[in-house]
C-alpha cells in the first residue's frame, strides 16, 4: 500500500504538459496542397520533330540490324528460316508469349505464403490518453493519463497464408497457364500465315526471275516492230487498216506483257519484305518451276481429323473453354470461409511499454454469408458461358472442315489450270516457231512472227502465275490442316540451321497432307539428244541446243552422256511436185530396247535452199509437239 502512495506521489509531482498549439494551421495546410496542386498542372505539348525524326531513323536501323547478310541464291527453306527468324510480326507475337509466360510466374508467386515488413515513425503534437468514468453512477474514476510516447518509432514482420486466397490464386495461375497456351497458339496461327505469303510470294518471285529477261528483251522487240510498222505504213508498203491492226495487236501484248511483268517484280519486292531484307537489296533465287506437283489428296476425311486436332483456332477454343471452368471454380471457391493463419515478430519504441518487443501468431475464419446467396447467378452464369463456349467451337470446327474441303478442291482445280496452260503454252510456243520458219521463208510477215512471240511469252506469264497460284493452293491444304513447318526443337537459331530444320519438318508435313509429298514425287527419266541428216551447211549443234532448251523449259532433265532415254530428231526431205515439204522422224529410244518408246513425224514446208534459222524453228516446233509425250513417257520410265 505504501509503494502506491509513493507511485502516486511520484506522479504527481510531474505537471500536465503545458498544451501547445498546433504549428501548421488549417488555413495554412490548405494554401500549399492548392500551390503543389497549381504546380503539378500538366499541359499538352507535342513532340520535336527532331526527336521523331530521331526515333524514326533509329527504328530503321534496329529492323535490319543483327542480321545474317545473304550468301548465295536463296532455296524456299532460306526464305522461310528468314522469315520465320527476322519477321516483326512474328517476333511480336514471341514477345506476347514471353510476356504471357512472365504473367504466369507472376500468378506462380501469388501461391506462396505473404511476408510482410513494416516500419514506421508517430509523432504528434500533444499526448494521447484519457479518462474514465464509472458506469453506474458516471464518476471521474482515474485522473487522464497517457501510455504513448509523442513521438516514437514501430517496425514489425508478419507471415501470413490464407487458404482462400491460396484457392482462388491457384485457379488464377492455371488461367495464366491456358493465357500462355492460347498465345503459342496465336504464334502458331501467325507462323502458318507467314509461310503461306512467303510461299506465295517466293514462286511468283521465281516466275519473274527466270521471265523478265525474256519479257525485256521482247519489249525491245515490240518497240521496234512497232517503228517499223509505222515506217511501212508512211512508205504505203502496208494498207493502213492492216498497220493499225498489227500496232493495236502490238500494244496489246506490250500492255498484257508489262501488267504481268509489274506483277512478278511486285513478288520480289513482298518477299523481301517478308524476309525483312533491307530495302534495294538484291539477291536471287534457287529453285526454278518444275512440274512435280503432288498428287490431290484423297484421304480428306484423314485431313478433316487432323485439322481439328492441329488447328491453333480450335486449340485456343479448347484452352478458353478451360479457363472458364477454371473461372467457375475460382468463383464457387471465393463462396467458402477465408482461414487466414499468421505469425510475426513486432517491435515499438514507446518507453511506456512494458514490453517493447514480442511475437504473436493467430488464426482468424470469416465468411460472407451475402455473397452465399450468388450461388444460383454463378451457376446459370456458367452455364450459359459453358453453352456459347460449346457452340462458338462448334461454329468453328464447321468453318475448318469447310476449309480443307474447299482447299482440296481448289488445289485440284490450280492442278487442271496448270496443266491447260501448260498445253496453251506447249502450242503458242508452237504457233510462234511455224511463225519464225514461215517469215524466213516469206510466207508470213515478220510481224506476224512477233506477235506470234508476244503471245508464247504471255503464255509462259501465265503458266508462271499457274504454277504460283497451284503452290498456293498447295500451302493452303497444309495451312488449313495446320501443320507447323517450325519444329518444336531446333539445335540453332542461325539461318542455315533453321533453313535445314524447316526442309525436314516441310518434308513431314507434307507426308501428313498429301498421299505422295511434292519432293517425293517421281522424278522424270533425263534425256540425252540426237540431232542427224541435216542439209549441207546446217550447223548440228546449234540445232541440238535449241532442241535442249525446248526440252529442259518444259520440266524435262537433258544429260548428254549416260541418259536413259535418247531423243532423237532425223531430218528427211520429202518429194512434192508443188511446194518443198520436209519432215522430222522423232524417235524416244532406251538402251537395250529394240522397240521404241516413242515415234512420231513431224512435216512442214520448207524451201530447197533453207536456211539455218528455219531448220532451228523447224526444229523446235517438232519438238515441241512431242513434248507431252516425252514428259508421260520420262515420269512412266521413272516409276519402273
Amino acid at each position: 500500500m505504501t509503494s502506491i502512495t509513493r507511485n502516486s506521489v511520484h506522479l504527481l509531482s510531474h505537471p500536465r504538459p503545458a498544451f501547445k498549439p498546433a504549428r501548421i494551421t488549417m488555413g495554412a495546410t490548405v494554401a500549399v496542397a492548392l500551390f503543389l496542386a497549381g504546380c503539378g498542372t500538366v499541359k499538352p505539348e507535342k513532340i520535336p520533330a527532331s526527336e521523331v525524326a530521331s526515333r524514326a531513323q533509329a527504328d530503321q536501323e534496329r529492323i535490319y540490324r543483327a542480321q545474317d547478310p545473304l550468301r548465295g541464291p536463296v532455296t524456299f527453306s532460306t526464305a522461310l528460316a528468314r522469315a520465320l527468324k527476322y519477321n516483326l510480326d512474328y517476333r511480336l507475337k514471341l514477345m506476347e508469349s514471353a510476356l504471357s509466360r512472365g504473367l504466369l510466374d507472376v500468378a506462380n508467386m501469388d501461391l506462396m505464403p505473404r511476408l510482410v515488413v513494416e516500419a514506421g515513425y508517430s509523432s504528434r503534437n500533444n499526448d494521447s490518453g484519457g479518462t474514465s468514468i464509472g458506469i453506474e453512477d458516471r464518476v471521474v474514476s482515474l485522473r487522464p493519463s497517457t501510455s504513448e510516447e509523442r513521438s516514437h518509432y514501430y517496425n514489425r514482420a508478419t507471415l501470413s497464408w490464407n487458404a482462400l486466397d491460396f484457392g482462388i490464386g491457384y485457379y488464377r495461375s492455371k488461367q495464366a497457364a491456358d493465357e500462355f497456351n492460347i498465345a503459342e497458339e496465336r504464334r502458331r496461327k501467325i507462323l502458318h500465315n507467314i509461310v503461306q505469303d512467303v510461299r506465295n510470294a517466293y514462286w511468283r518471285a521465281v516466275s519473274a526471275q527466270q521471265l523478265l529477261g525474256e519479257a525485256d528483251a521482247l519489249l525491245v522487240r515490240i518497240r521496234d516492230a512497232q517503228a517499223k510498222s509505222q515506217e511501212a505504213e508512211r512508205a504505203g508498203v502496208l494498207p493502213p487498216a492492216q498497220a493499225l491492226s498489227y500496232q493495236r495487236a502490238l500494244l496489246d501484248a506490250m500492255t498484257l506483257v508489262n501488267v504481268k511483268r509489274q506483277e512478278m517484280e511486285f513478288a520480289k519486292r513482298e518477299l523481301a519484305a517478308l524476309m525483312s531484307v533491307t530495302p534495294g537489296t538484291d539477291f536471287q533465287l534457287a529453285d526454278h518451276m518444275e512440274d512435280r506437283l503432288a498428287s490431290v489428296p484423297v484421304n480428306v476425311g484423314e485431313l478433316e481429323q487432323l485439322a481439328l486436332e492441329n488447328r491453333p483456332e480450335l486449340r485456343e477454343e479448347d484452352y478458353k473453354a478451360r479457363i472458364g471452368i477454371n473461372e467457375a471454380k475460382k468463383q464457387i471457391a471465393a463462396l467458402f470461409p477465408s482461414l487466414n493463419f499468421y505469425a510475426g515478430g513486432r517491435y515499438d519504441s514507446n518507453e511506456y511499454m512494458y514490453n517493447n518487443s514480442w511475437s504473436e501468431a493467430g488464426v482468424n475464419l470469416s465468411v460472407n454469408l451475402i455473397r452465399l446467396l450468388d450461388y444460383p447467378t454463378i451457376e446459370r452464369t456458367n452455364e450459359a458461358r459453358k453453352k456459347a463456349d460449346e457452340a462458338r467451337r462448334l461454329a468453328l470446327t464447321m468453318a475448318v472442315i469447310t476449309q480443307v474441303r474447299v482447299s482440296v478442291e481448289r488445289y485440284k482445280l490450280s492442278v487442271l489450270d496448270y496443266e491447260l496452260a501448260a498445253e496453251s503454252t506447249r502450242v503458242d510456243q508452237r504457233l510462234a516457231s511455224v511463225s519464225r520458219a514461215g517469215s524466213l521463208n516469206k510466207l508470213e510477215s515478220e510481224l506476224e512472227a512477233l506477235r506470234t512471240d508476244s503471245r508464247a511469252i504471255v503464255s509462259r506469264f501465265q503458266l508462271a502465275s499457274a504454277y504460283a497460284a497451284t503452290q498456293a493452293a498447295y500451302g493452303r491444304i497444309m495451312n488449313s490442316v495446320g501443320i507447323d513447318l517450325l519444329p518444336d526443337e531446333v539445335a540453332g537459331t542461325d539461318v542455315p540451321t533453321l533453313a535445314k530444320a524447316i526442309e525436314a519438318s516441310l518434308v513431314t508435313g507434307e507426308r501428313d497432307a498429301f498421299l505422295i509429298p511434292a519432293v517425293e514425287q517421281t522424278q522424270p527419266l533425263a534425256l540425252a539428244i540426237q540431232v542427224s541428216d541435216l542439209p549441207p551447211g546446217i550447223d548440228r549443234a546449234v540445232v541440238q541446243g535449241i532442241v535442249e532448251r525446248v526440252v529442259t523449259r518444259n520440266g524435262l532433265e537433258v544429260k548428254p552422256i549416260g541418259a536413259p532415254l535418247t531423243l532423237t530428231l532425223q531430218f528427211r526431205r520429202l518429194e512434192s511436185r508443188a511446194t518443198a515439204r520436209a519432215q522430222w522422224q522423232i524417235l524416244l529410244t532406251t538402251p537395250g530396247q529394240p522397240a521404241p518408246v516413242l515415234s512420231q513425224a513431224y512435216t512442214s514446208f520448207l524451201p530447197a535452199d533453207v536456211p539455218q534459222r528455219s531448220v532451228n524453228a523447224f526444229a523446235e516446233a517438232a519438238t515441241l509437239s512431242v513434248v507431252s509425250d516425252l514428259r508421260k513417257a520420262a515420269i512412266a520410265g521413272g516409276t519402273q
